[in-house]
């Protein structure tokens, strides 16, 4: 229900999050800049055929996971995948925000709207890397 405006500023701190995680691990920035960064990440946010993006917005309609799951047919690898790299993240000691809220909302029960609220209300800073 929100906006196009506060899908692009998660879009935006989203490649931010992914090239500092990436920094991080030896990565260069130019491999988020390209198809395998901003083009997955963009088409993954707004693909129709997204299931990951199918897993937020139903999430964020109320339903629970086991339900979306169960109901999907195909694996959708971010639910899996947000744990794993928020595990790495803080032991790396990256900050991924977003991943954070994600991991609350699919691992703990955090309602979808309450963690996109809990990141838009965040301090502003710079897109640094």
């Amino acid at each position: 229900g929100f906006g196009n405006n506060a899908r692009a500023a998660l879009i935006t701190r989203g490649l931010a999050e992914m090239t500092r995680f990436g920094l991080a691990l030896g990565a260069s920035t130019e491999t988020f800049m390209g198809l395998a960064g901003a083009g997955d990440l963009i088409l993954t946010c707004t693909g129709q055929y997204s299931r990951n993006r199918e897993v937020g917005l139903q999430l964020a309609s109320g339903k629970s996971l086991a339900d979306i799951l169960q109901g999907l047919g195909h694996v959708a690898e971010g639910v899996n995948t947000a744990r794993e790299v928020m595990r790495r993240a803080n032991t790396i000691g990256v900050d991924m925000p977003i991943t954070y809220e994600v991991n609350q909302a699919l691992s703990n029960g955090k309602s979808a709207k309450d963690a996109v609220n809990d990141l838009l209300g965040r301090e502003q800073k710079p897109e640094a890397l």
